[in-house]
Order: C-alpha cells, then structure tokens, then sequence
C-alpha cells in the first residue's frame, strides 16, 4: 500500500518503480476523474490540472483545468473557473468558461458564464450573464410583399366595402 491507501507500483530489482500504462477503458485522460478535494478539506489559491476534478469540500482562488470539473452538493466554490465540462450540484460563487456548463437541481451559481452549451436544470439556481461566443446570426425578419394587409376599398375580406357609421349623434327615424 501507498501513503494514500492504493497500491504502490511494482519495482524492479534496481528499485526504481514502474510506471503502468493507463487502461484504454478509461477514456480520454481529460474526461477521467483524476483527483477529488474531499469534503473535509477548505483550499485557499490557485488550482491548475490537465485532468479532471471532483470537488467536494471548499475552495477559494481560481481553478483552472484542461478536463471536466464536478461540483458535488456538498461543494463550495468561490473561484473563477476555466475548464472543458462542468457539472454544478453544489454552490459557485465566480465567473465560469467552459464549452459545457450544467446546473444540477441543487446547484446554484453566482456569477458569469462563458460557455457554448448550456443546461438548467428545473430547481437550480442561477445569477448571472450568460455570454455564447459562437458566431450565429439571428434570423433576418424580412416581410415579404404577400402578406402585407389589403388596403381599404381593395376588396380583402367578407366585410370590404361596407362603411359603418360609429358616431355618437343620435339619429332620427
């Protein structure tokens, strides 16, 4: 066993250890889950990682990832946060970028998001601006010539040319 409870690496007779290589069943390096702030821990600075985090107690700085990031309910974050994927369940208090953002139903957020896609879960708790960098353009809101209203006296509906007085002067029969 190793000082964190896993298994220690195999050494070869020269004593240096052996490095094994990582199972193909993982994925990608930067979707794995490579390293977990446990709930019991409070982190004041700077966080940079080019895998995964799983965030289960506090953390105060900034955080800074190549990988996807899981806020678990039970986590509190006041950062500004840079990663590829992020999953809210718990509090995020700082401005986020990311090309995913998904707010659980118990997560809330405190600031503003960079972001391509976005979900909200019903439940969450969102305050903030959400900026999409992508380069759409909104749809063009040309009338065409067809649907314009008829004008009066050009014979447009059932009623076309029936005058109707709506004065208030009494008339004499």
């Amino acid at each position: 066993m190793s000082f964190l409870g896993g298994k220690s690496k195999p050494k070869p007779a020269g004593g240096v250890p052996v490095s094994r290589p990582a199972s193909s069943s993982r994925g990608s390096s930067s979707s794995a889950i490579e390293s977990t702030i446990g709930s019991n821990t409070h982190i004041k600075g700077d966080i940079q990682g080019d895998g995964g985090l799983r965030v289960d107690g506090i953390v105060e700085g900034s955080i800074e990832l190549t990988g996807n990031l899981v806020v678990s309910e039970s986590a509190k974050i006041r950062a500004d946060i840079k990663a590829s994927n992020i999953s809210v369940a718990g509090a995020v208090q700082g401005n986020i970028t990311a090309t995913r953002i998904e707010i659980l139903d118990t997560g809330r957020v405190w600031g503003d998001l960079t972001v391509k896609s976005l979900l909200v879960n019903e439940g969450a708790y969102f305050r903030g601006q959400t900026f999409m960098p992508q380069d759409l353009k909104p749809p063009q809101l040309s009338s065409p010539a067809s649907s314009s209203p008829p004008a009066i006296g050009e014979g447009g509906g059932a009623d076309a040319g029936i005058v109707v007085d709506v004065s208030s002067s009494p008339t004499k029969r």
